[in-house]
Parts: C-alpha cells; structure tokens; sequence
C-alpha cells in the first residue's frame, strides 16, 4: 500500500500518516511547516510512471494545458496534483492528470465551491483504475475512471 502526496502543513499530521503507511509520497506545498519536502516527485508503482506535485507551482492553478506541461516534463503516465482542493480527472495526451481535491473540503483561495473528496488508485498491468469519493450534498457519491496504457514494444 502506498499513499500518495497530501498537503498537511505540520509535522504531527506527517507522523501519524507514516504510522498507518510507511511507504508515504509526499510533496511540499506552500504553507507546510518544514521545507524538506520536494516540489516534485516521482515514482513508478506497476507499469505506471506517477508524478506528484502539490500544485502551487503551475500557474494559472489547476490550467489543463499547464499541468500537461508540467506532466510533459516529469515523463509521466498519471500526474496527481491539487492546491484548488476541487476534484478534477483528465484523459489528456495518452495519459492522465488527476486532483484528488481536499479530503476535508477545506477552504479554497480559487473557488467556494469545495466538497471534500479523496480518491484511490487501484494498478494492474496496463490499466489503473481511478475510484473517485466526494461528499455532495450531504451524501457520498463514488465514481470511477479506467485507464488503459498502451502496450510499447520492448526491444
């Protein structure tokens, strides 16, 4: 199991998440306590190649053509990103950008409208499927996205 980047600004927050996952991906984001964090990270969990950043970086926040840009550059299949605390997904260019939005709902700079919302990645072989949870209107509303890579040829 791993989890993937949170923003969660104190250090307390950061021990008790490493004591239910040791195997914690974790970004820096504008307010976070200690500056220790990377701005970006990569790693690979199956065929899969996964960027991370917190998102604070890619200007104009939460821009489709911009987070591309940035996914371009870290050479990534999925790139998970956030700061606008608003769940969004995107297919783009053969691959796929995610913000997995504010577990809390917290209060966004960008928008009023924030549900709280979280999502999980299930990965096997050439296909990640996105499981999506966001409280709406007082009721949990669970979608899926499914991502299928395409097979390269291996010399």
């Amino acid at each position: 199991m791993q989890a993937l980047p949170l923003h969660f600004c104190r250090e307390e927050v950061h021990d008790y998440l490493k004591s239910l996952c040791p195997d914690l991906h974790i970004t820096g984001g504008e307010y976070d306590e200690y500056a220790r964090y990377p701005e970006t990270k990569t790693l690979t969990i199956g065929q899969f190649k996964l960027g991370l950043c917190h998102g604070h970086q890619v200007v104009p926040w939460g821009d489709l053509d911009s987070l591309a840009m940035l996914q371009r550059q870290l050479d990534v299949d999925i790139l998970v990103t956030g700061h606008s605390h608003q769940f969004k997904a995107y297919k783009h260019e053969g691959g796929v950008v995610i913000n997995p939005g504010s577990a809390t709902g917290a209060y966004s700079s960008i928008t009023y409208d924030v549900n709280p919302s979280f999502v999980l990645m299930d990965i096997e072989g050439l296909r990640v499927v996105v499981y999506v949870y966001e409280l709406i209107d007082g009721e949990v509303k669970v979608d899926k996205i499914d991502f299928k890579k395409a097979a390269t040829m291996q010399a």
